[in-house]
């Protein structure tokens, strides 16, 4: 089955998030060779005003979620465990795996993600190079992108491909709204 490994696409701010300084999350994934995933998220916005973590050592932290931070998650269409990654712009990330909706959650053994950024008048770029887990590399996914972005007055707003009814929820499978095809072979 042939296809294009690379998708843009665009986040969608929650309903019920804080409005005003981000001004929208462009996407775009590339499912390279050797089960990678190229991701490049674009923020436009008051990017003075959002809160980013000094950058530190790049290594596993947990609770990255609770300040800007930007995630995927993923797992196979017909099971219904999945991954999540965050990714900070300070080069801290965290995987997990879930065996179920927000069940059995373990650290993911994995390879420390590539993470660079770079910023600009009004705009925010953030590159990650991760290695998907051996289960995911040669299959069909469904994936979801999403964001977490504070500001420095404390407000945050919410990013995602979709969101389920009710609050932020990107453990939810209504977020996992990208199918990512496995990559064929040449």
């Amino acid at each position: 089955m042939a296809n294009n490994s690379m998708t843009e696409t665009v986040l969608q701010c929650h309903p019920l998030s804080e409005k005003g300084f981000v001004g929208g999350i462009a996407m775009h994934v590339d499912r390279a060779e050797a089960g990678r995933l190229r991701i490049k998220y674009t923020l436009h916005g008051l990017i003075d005003g959002i809160h980013f973590a000094e950058v530190a050592q790049p290594e596993r932290t947990d609770g990255l979620w609770k300040h800007t931070c930007f995630e995927l998650f993923c797992g196979r269409a017909d099971d219904g465990s999945y991954v999540e990654f965050n990714f900070a712009p300070s080069g801290q990330w965290a995987a997990y795996a879930f065996t179920g909706y927000r069940e059995g959650m373990t650290e993911l053994a994995c390879a420390p993600p590539h993470i660079n950024y770079m910023a600009g008048e009004g705009v925010f770029e953030m590159t990650v190079t991760v290695d998907l887990p051996e289960s995911l590399r040669t299959v069909d996914i469904m994936a979801g992108f999403s964001a977490v972005i504070a500001d420095k007055g404390g407000r945050t707003t919410y990013w995602a491909l979709a969101h389920p009814p009710g609050k932020a929820d990107f453990h939810h499978k209504d977020c996992f709204a990208l199918q990512l095809e496995a990559r064929s072979a040449a």
